[in-house]
């Protein structure tokens, strides 16, 4: 097949951007990069700049990382002119009228760090780099021009003055799509942050001329520099929105601008409207004409978490407000964003103590934005709002809007979210959301509603179920809790995710948590359970209806009405136990010491997906009746449980705390639902997306996905009819055939073995010829790891093994010590049965392949001498630690290296992760090798360092 190479594609763009008024410039080395920057630089600031000058701008340009660089970008800095000894403040873009920069684009720019790079096609803006596109040709997997980057980012992007740090942009293609993404030290972990852009319908722009027309063209690429690049102040990392998160901020601020209308958002739950609604408020801020934007949520669990992402993405940008008077005090000083409860706002607008502080607010140009507005304004607090300021505006954001068919009875008969906000502004349903892979769909399974196998657990058929002491027998909730212990770390893929569970009352809540906690004290688990209700609110009646509450009250409120003394003693009793486990000191004493029990809570599962957090502190199940079912997000919870009747927007936000994007082993939110959900799922999936959109939603049932699974195996088999056969395939093309068949098994066996049901004799290949198969995959990997080593062209380093969907992290060098253990106390057949498990573990993990050859020599040889079982772990330490010693001495003998100069750089490495520079590792050699050896040599003990990391460094746990 012919393809349209990638130079081709490359001098196309080149054109395109010429034709979008970009001035085509010839930058393609070090120095003419620096001669084009202070050339236009002098043109945009109107002067001109001595070299000493330009010395110094370029020394403030070399400072700080990506994230310190973007404020460097948008700021000013101030020299004195060498021959006036005037200040002047050099300015580098312009963010309030971006058509005022001047746009260049230039290809194959070439810069020499750790390894010389070529990047495609980069967009100057005022002769710095801010927007990088890199290109592979049609037919080559997208994913490829992302690790390509990321190497960039390693090798070479620091060079220069670290320039080409000041990327806000990258833009990859291989004409046929399209994505883009931000320059985030973050995203490098996941291709899954990478976005298309859209139109207003939220038809993806895929095509690499269609998107350059789209969002390349100079006003509108000016417009994402300068007004929708977001700074992430808690992780330091850029952020920039997603085409649906800019039309919705778009057309709020255009309503601002040319009416007095209101408006709402429809944004499905989990595709970021936090960030929608801050940008939007940030730019509204900054408008003449608005006197304050106001960002009201309806709970204190919200209030608190809506605040730190607020502040993470600018800070201090917004004060949590405390009471009802420190809130008045910001509607009454120079504060232009305030962020504050439902019920505080109601209480400052109330004729009473404050109505002659906020009397002076009535007629000022007020913008009021509600965070999922069909909860906070279907009381009369609405009618108080718009009844107090005369000059106001209202915008909701919600993920599941009020329709009539959901919408619930009250005093003034139905209403709508229609109703109360006007026109919906934009809308991104959840299959826009799936379909765009920015959510995940969800995994459901009934439990008890289906027998299709004869060990499922529940006697009773759910369907059968009318009466509510059935549903709230001890017995029943007895063996959910069974079925809980046995399938969680199924569900969770061995704890690495967390999980809800959500009971239909705090009685059974009760029950469900001294369930756990017996079998916990009799040893039939070790989960890490605990719990969170509010015991002020009669719950009960909710689950009548279905419906999430819509006015709980927090235990922390100052007047609680206690349902009864016994849930707050049996609280206390679980926060007793929760404080044993994690050595903390809460309690329902006072409203403080239970809010900070639930933001501990709330914190141990959101900080899961932080960069070294630490597994002592994991949660794995939270017991809820209603909190953290609603504005809750955690990344790293993947799991619900659901006993309790849902419907409509209820059930769709309670199932949604599971489809937050991660990684690729996060495939599916899990539900398992002990209730017989299926009408009101698929009710609720057709109110809130279309009628036909089930499929989309919901992954396919078991029998589908082992189908999907025969098919891929059958495929392979033509391919590769035996694990042998693997090794005689006769060229890389064929090679390349059974990487992308075997790809796809690995895909469905991932969703496969989430199914509680699934059973390996359900599918036509045993779990033994999988791993070989796995291995030979691995093995493929490996050889075309090594050939770009050797800088061969391989058409295998263009595709994506997908490791992560190998890759165990609870698969390591401690985890392999354990089954050591039990392979010292087995005997006979059963000895070499655990022996061949163990070696067949060692060739099909990423990590442990590497150290495959170390560990069986010290099985072979090390442990038959061992007698203590118990000294395996010290044995098995200092074999390690001499076995490393020993590589070390032997790495620097045959590359004649200074050991202690070496070793050095290893621990810089293993610590920063960066590699060193070749003149570092040039100090630790005798004699420097010549020009024309210089990178050869350079390139190969750098290899051999890192595979010296990779054997006795990395995966070997604790």
């Amino acid at each position: 097949m012919s393809y349209q190479s990638e130079a081709v594609l490359e001098e196309k763009l080149v054109k395109q951007l010429e034709n979008l008024q970009y001035s085509r410039v010839t930058v393609n080395s070090e120095a003419t990069v620096l001669a084009n920057l202070k050339s236009q630089l002098e043109v945009f600031n109107k002067t001109e700049f001595s070299e000493k000058e330009f010395d110094n701008i370029l020394n403030h340009l070399a400072k700080g990382n990506v994230f310190e660089k973007g404020k460097t970008l948008r700021g000013r800095f101030q020299f004195t002119r060498e021959e006036t000894g005037e200040s002047f403040y050099v300015r580098f873009f312009d963010s309030e009228d971006w058509t005022k920069n001047l746009y260049q684009v230039t290809n194959q720019i070439a810069q020499e760090g750790t390894y010389k790079n070529r990047y495609d096609v980069t967009l100057l803006v005022n002769g710095l780099p801010l927007v990088q596109i890199e290109l592979k040709r049609r037919g080559l997997e997208l994913k490829e021009a992302f690790k390509q980057i990321n190497r960039y980012k390693r090798h070479s992007y620091w060079n220069n003055y670290g320039l080409f740090n000041f990327v806000q942009l990258f833009v990859i293609s291989n004409g046929v799509d399209t994505k883009y993404f931000s320059n985030n030290p973050l995203q490098a972990l996941t291709f899954k942050q990478t976005f298309f852009w859209a139109d207003k319908q939220n038809r993806n722009i895929k095509e690499l001329s269609d998107f350059t027309k789209a969002f390349l063209d100079p006003d509108h690429l000016g417009k994402m520099l300068s007004k929708y690049i977001v700074f992430n102040e808690t992780h330091k990392v850029l952020m920039v929105l997603r085409p649906y998160q800019f039309y919705a901020s778009e057309a709020i601020i255009h309503q601002v601008k040319t009416s007095t209308e209101n408006g709402y958002i429809w944004h499905t739950t989990g595709s970021g409207k936090t960030l929608t609604s801050f940008k939007a408020s940030q730019i509204l801020m900054d408008l003449p004409e608005v006197h304050k934007v106001v960002f009201v949520v309806d709970r204190k669990d919200l209030d608190y978490q809506t605040m730190k992402e607020f502040n993470s993405f600018k800070k201090d940008s917004v004060d949590v407000t405390d009471n009802t008077n420190s809130l008045v005090s910001q509607f009454t000083d120079d504060s232009k964003l305030i962020l504050t409860t439902i019920q505080k706002l109601n209480n400052a607008i109330s004729p009473g103590r404050y109505q002659s502080r906020m009397k002076n607010l009535q007629n000022k140009r007020m913008v009021f934005i509600f965070d999922e507005c069909h909860r906070s304004q279907f009381g009369d607090t609405h009618q108080k709002i718009t009844s107090f300021f005369k000059n106001l505006q209202l915008f909701g954001f919600t993920g599941t809007p009020i329709f009539a068919d959901n919408a619930a009875k009250n005093e003034l008969g139905k209403r709508t979210t229609k109703d109360l906000f006007g026109e919906c502004l934009h809308k991104y349903v959840i299959t826009d959301a799936i379909r765009d892979q920015n959510v995940l769909k969800f995994s459901i399974e009934y439990i008890g509603r289906y027998k299709q196998k004869s060990n499922t657990f529940i006697d009773i058929e759910v369907e059968d179920i009318d009466t509510r002491e059935v549903l709230d027998s001890s017995k029943r909730l007895e063996k959910i809790t069974d079925y809980i212990i046995k399938y969680h770390d199924t569900k969770t893929k061995n704890r690495e995710y967390s999980s809800i569970f959500a009971v239909s009352s705090i009685a059974n809540l009760i029950t469900y948590y001294e369930h756990f906690q017996k079998k916990k004290e009799a040893g039939e688990h070790d989960l890490r359970v605990a719990t969170i209700f509010t015991y002020g609110a009669n719950e009960e009646d909710e689950e009548a209806q279905g419906l999430l509450p819509e006015d709980l009250k927090l235990a922390a409120d100052p007047t609680p009405v206690y349902k009864t003394s016994h849930t707050r003693e049996k609280l206390d009793k679980f926060i007793e136990d929760y404080n044993k486990m994690y050595k903390t000191a809460f309690s329902t004493r006072d409203s403080k010491q239970f809010e900070n029990y639930f933001k501990d809570i709330s914190k141990r599962l959101k900080e899961r997906e932080k960069v070294g957090f630490k597994d002592e502190d994991r949660l794995d199940i939270i017991l809820v009746v209603n909190m953290l079912l609603t504005g809750f997000d955690a990344k790293k919870v993947n799991t619900l449980y659901v006993d309790k009747n849902l419907r409509h927007h209820g059930l769709i936000q309670a199932f949604s705390r599971t489809n937050r994007i991660l990684d690729e082993k996060k495939s599916q939110g899990e539900i398992l639902s002990f209730r017989n959900l299926k009408k009101a799922t698929d009710e609720a999936i057709a109110l809130f997306s279309n009628k036909e959109a089930k499929e989309d939603i919901l992954l396919p049932d078991y029998e589908k996905v082992t189908e999907k699974f025969s098919e891929a195996f059958i495929d392979l088999l033509k391919i590769a009819p035996t694990v042998k056969s693997v090794d005689n395939l006769p060229s890389e093309e064929e090679e390349l055939e059974f990487v992308e068949a075997f790809r796809a098994l690995i895909r469905a066996k991932n969703v496969l073995t989430s199914f509680a049901d699934f059973d390996w004799e359900d599918v036509p290949m045993n779990e033994q010829t999988f791993e070989d198969y796995k291995s030979k995959y691995l093995d493929l990997y490996e050889k075309s790891k090594s050939d770009h080593q050797k800088n061969k062209t391989s058409i295998l380093d263009d595709v994506d093994f997908e490791l992560e969907l190998i890759h165990r992290d609870e698969v390591n060098v401690a985890y392999i010590l354990k089954l050591l253990a039990n392979l010292k106390q087995a005997k006979g057949k059963n000895a070499a049965q655990q022996k061949k498990q163990i070696l067949d573990m060692l060739a099909g993990d990423v990590e442990l392949r590497s150290k495959r050859e170390l560990i069986e020599k010290f099985i072979e040889e090390h442990l038959p001498k061992i007698s203590d079982i118990d000294s395996i772990p010290d044995e098995f330490e200092q074999y390690w630690s001499d076995q490393r010693v020993l590589a070390l001495a032997d790495l620097c003998e045959e590359e004649n290296l200074d050991k202690e100069q070496f070793k050095s750089l290893i621990d810089a490495y293993i610590y920063n992760e960066h590699e060193p520079l070749r003149d570092d590792i040039f100090k630790c050699l005798d004699n420097r090798p010549s020009v024309l050896k210089a990178r050869e040599v350079g390139e190969r003990i750098i290899n051999k360092m890192k595979e010296f990391v990779e054997v006795f460094v990395r995966g070997v746990g604790a």
